[in-house]
């Protein structure tokens, strides 16, 4: 029997890059996902290639920095898959600059997507949580071990020039997953953060033309390292290379794995050996 045959994932930002291979590695283990991202289309695309690998999943596409986007999110699994078993925080973006020129508008944004999002998310999903482990208790039932992963960075353990608002943000998750890894331990939750170092993305790639930016919110912010800067950062890692999607996607699915159902309130570094 797969790992995950049963449970119910729900993963932000699982339209693309990391987010997909997170996905694909739980629905691949047995696990029905909820996949969102902020397009419609990625998000479908990455259901598609779910069930046409024999798994389960459904799209919640939409912004998880909007008011009413957690309620409904969770509300998807429930509706869709009966419950929630795993839940990984993991969309974002990055909208960097030196704090003198960061305006409130900058700041703001990247503290909603990387940590008012997933706080509202967590708190949506209690209630669920909660009515199923009270269900099981009172049948007499296993209470199985269920899961929790925030995405934080390097970035949030030790700081990074020019991203005071992001480096702020994943600090916050990991203030975030301590707190909810002693209020969840009574419902056999366990939850953890896994920080990523360099891997290689869509908003680390710089396009041929050289000139990438993505849509967020009407927003249209520039992506992209420079191929020179990349190569030396990559040059910093014991393991001599940036990581992949699926390096990323393998730490997530370590945590969510029974094998760590004694493991909470823990940050793994997914870095290649860096270290700050």
């Amino acid at each position: 029997m797969a790992v995950f045959t049963g449970k119910t994932a729900i993963v932000t930002g699982s339209g693309r890059g990391i987010g997909r291979e997170i996905a694909l590695k739980l629905a691949g283990e047995g696990a029905a996902v909820v996949v969102n991202d902020l397009d419609a289309e990625p998000a479908q695309q990455t259901v598609a290639a779910i069930e046409a690998a024999g798994g389960r999943a459904v799209a919640c596409p939409g912004s998880v920095t909007d008011e009413d986007f957690a309620e409904r999110f969770v509300a998807t699994a429930v509706d869709a898959f009966g419950g929630i078993d795993i839940v990984v925080n993991n969309a974002g973006y990055t909208w960097d600059s030196v704090i003198q020129k960061m305006s409130d508008e900058q700041w703001s944004a990247i503290i909603d997507v990387h940590l008012t999002a997933p706080f509202r998310i967590l708190r949506a999903a209690q209630p669920v949580l909660s009515a199923q482990v009270k269900r099981e208790r009172a049948e007499s039932l296993p209470v199985p071990c269920r899961k929790v992963v925030n995405i934080s960075s390097i970035a949030g353990l030790g700081g990074n020039a020019g991203q005071a608002n992001y480096a702020a943000a994943k600090a916050g998750i990991t203030g975030l997953t301590k707190t909810l890894a002693k209020e969840w331990g009574r419902y056999n939750v366990t939850v953890n953060t896994v920080a990523f170092g360099l891997i290689t993305t869509r908003l680390t790639e710089t396009p041929a033309d050289g000139d990438g930016s993505i849509d967020i919110a009407g927003r249209e912010l520039k992506v992209g390292v420079n191929p020179q800067l990349l190569e030396a950062m990559a040059s910093q890692i014991p393991l001599g290379r940036a990581g992949t999607p699926a390096d990323a996607a393998g730490a997530v699915y370590l945590l969510c794995r029974p094998e760590s159902d004694y493991v909470s309130a823990q940050t793994l570094v997914c870095g290649g050996g860096y270290q700050i």
